[in-house]
């Protein structure tokens, strides 16, 4: 099933539009969209490593123009999506990401920047706090580069080798994975109550 699933993301990622998804999904991720953009970067850089620091490139650009969109939902909409937001999950990630940024400023985003977490909490939060646009540019810049050129140059050192590796293991990995977000969402929940 997953390996199935797997080739057809590398199929997508060799598509003459390829780079198009990845810039719509990388500048979306920063702002409003839920899939990172690491579901298109790593099949293409896998397909294709010769152009892997390109693609970290593009994905680091959009991603940061995504982060000015994420930066003005929080300044200019915060109080209009402020109830709705209350009402998801990301509410607590919201005050979480509020009290980091209060403490630490834009350290707080060039680390969130790079972490595996949804980047556009702390683009939301940034901008809700009013946090200086120059600085916040470039920290969620540095940040969010820093990932993605790290993963290609992960991909790229792995190559082919790394690829068919991959490809052989998926279905564990995806398994793995599905049973581990079952055991944190339950685990989430259980600690909630």
């Amino acid at each position: 099933m997953f390996q199935k699933l797997y080739d057809k993301t590398l199929g997508w990622s060799r598509h003459r539009h390829s780079t198009r998804y990845l810039s719509f999904v990388s500048f979306a991720d920063s702002s409003f969209f839920p899939i990172t953009p690491l579901v298109m970067l790593v099949p293409m850089a896998l397909a294709q490593p010769k152009k892997a620091f390109k693609f970290a490139g593009l994905t680091t650009i959009f991603s940061a123009l995504g982060a000015i969109l994420g930066y003005g939902i929080g300044y200019f909409l915060f109080e209009a999506i402020s109830p709705w937001l209350q009402t998801t999950h990301y509410w607590n990630d919201y005050l979480s990401a509020k009290n980091e940024v209060d403490e630490w400023g834009v350290w707080a985003v060039l680390i969130g920047g790079f972490l595996p977490i949804p980047y556009k909490i702390f683009t939301i939060t940034a901008g809700s706090l009013n946090m200086a646009l120059l600085p916040f540019l470039a920290v969620s810049t540095l940040g969010r580069g820093s990932r993605f050129c790290l993963v290609a140059f992960l991909l790229k050192l792995g190559g082919e080798k790394f690829e068919t590796k991959l490809r052989n293991h998926i279905n564990n990995i995806g398994w793995f994975s599905v049973v581990a977000i079952i055991i944190g969402f339950t685990a989430y929940h259980f600690l909630k109550t």
